[in-house]
């Protein structure tokens, strides 16, 4: 990074420092997220105030761990900001969560738990996401803590940790996810779609909720999530004995995802280019309706769900072998190009997380306070934003130069006129 970008970040935060209104923590403020920018393996707060002499330990751990001011008004700032820059109709909101690594037993949330980034179970801390996307560049909104069930079981755990008393209640990720969305949705932040990974996607209630936001939406599935054909009707069964049935049922039975899609139309379909080419998978798309209804008892088939919204079934093939499958409720005149799209525009929440992680240090914050680490997660999305603020504007300086050249070069070469 070129040397100026310090003054460059003390004038992008300005905006923020307006509402931190004690003059040591506007001073802390900037400091703590150059020292998370700036050289250094370990993003902690010892290591990064051992590398200046301007800011001493005790007030940065102070800011960040004790210090009393509400970090609302800066995330506000930030949403602004990521709206301004990547906001808008063709903008996607992506859900997902990251697994930060931790020793011990002490820091808020931390339990046995699964790791995608490990791929395994591990002692770790595991943060919903959620990230506002134009393209390929990405801006994070909000990071906020899942607690297991090991901790909203006990009390006097979350107490000394700091977990403000609304939270303390378990809620399933999905739940959280939900949540932010519609404070994305009252501060006014813009997208046009929502998407999601199967660990939210199989959940029938986020899906739904979703749908009753009037969202746009295209998530992950098992394998195994049960649908049932577009035309599927409801009739009256017919009563061999006994009473007249008074309840509809479904004229066909619902099939797994994987099976629907067995004998469908396959084609190859690409979605964007990639540092080696274009990228591309096989798809087949198919309009269904999910068995995610209220149960009713169905025959002999026991308890079954019923039909429910008509959406978007689709199925990829990787050229490794792997199939995924996917629902989405895009209009049913989308092609299969633009779903493919859709689903495979939420990469760039992974590529976020990475370098939350390995240039911005998410996973360093050595605290053991709620306040603590949603503070340190609120810097380092603000560093984030801020990089990414640069790079945009220097990719805009690259294509104004070229445009310039351009017409430089078409000037020189065209014949003279008298």
């Amino acid at each position: 990074m070129d040397e100026g970008w310090q003054a460059d970040l003390e004038r992008w935060l300005e905006p923020y420092l307006g509402s931190l209104a004690n003059k040591t923590r506007r001073r802390m403020c900037p400091a703590y997220i150059a020292g998370l920018i700036g050289p250094g393996d370990r993003k902690s707060i010892q290591p990064m105030a051992a590398r200046t002499d301007a800011i001493p330990y005790d007030r940065l751990h102070h800011f960040i761990g004790a210090g009393l001011w509400d970090s609302a008004p800066l995330e506000a700032t930030l949403w602004s900001q990521a709206d301004q820059l990547v906001g808008g109709n063709k903008a996607w909101l992506i859900i997902d969560d990251t697994a930060l690594p931790k020793k011990g037993k002490a820091s808020v949330g931390v339990a046995p738990q699964y790791a995608t980034v490990l791929g395994k179970n591990a002692n770790c801390q595991t943060m919903v996401s959620v990230t506002l996307a134009s393209g390929e560049v990405p801006i994070m909104l909000s990071l906020r803590l899942f607690l297991p069930e090991s901790w909203t079981g006990d009390v006097a755990r979350m107490t000394k940790a700091g977990v403000p008393e609304p939270l303390q209640s378990y809620r399933t990720k999905p739940e959280i996810a939900v949540e932010e969305i519609d404070r994305a949705i009252a501060a006014g932040v813009r997208f046009g779609c929502v998407l999601a990974d199967a660990g939210y996607g199989l959940s029938a209630s986020f899906r739904q909720a979703l749908t009753a936001r009037d969202l746009c939406w295209a998530v992950g599935i098992p394998r195994h999530q049960k649908v049932y054909p577009a035309d599927v009707q409801l009739i009256f069964p017919v009563a061999t004995r006994g009473r007249p049935r008074v309840r509809h049922v479904p004229d066909v039975k619902s099939r797994a995802a994987h099976a629907m899609l067995e004998d469908a139309k396959w084609r190859q379909v690409s979605w964007r280019r990639g540092t080696k080419g274009r990228l591309s998978a096989r798809f087949a798309a198919m309009r269904m309706r999910i068995a995610d209804g209220a149960p009713q008892r169905i025959g002999s088939a026991g308890a079954q769900h019923m039909p429910g919204e008509e959406v978007w079934l689709v199925g990829e093939r990787r050229s490794n072998g792997e199939r995924k499958y996917y629902l989405s409720n895009l209009p049913a005149g989308t092609s299969i190009r633009e779903l493919a799209g859709a689903i495979k525009a939420r990469w760039v929440c992974e590529q976020a997380h990475q370098q939350l992680k390995e240039e911005l240090g998410l996973d360093h914050f050595e605290g053991r306070s709620w306040t603590g680490l949603h503070r340190h997660a609120l810097m380092t999305m603000m560093a984030y934003a801020f990089l990414q603020t640069r790079r945009l504007a220097q990719a805009g300086r690259k294509k104004k130069s070229l445009r310039a050249a351009t017409s430089a070069q078409s000037a020189s070469s065209s014949p003279s006129h008298p």
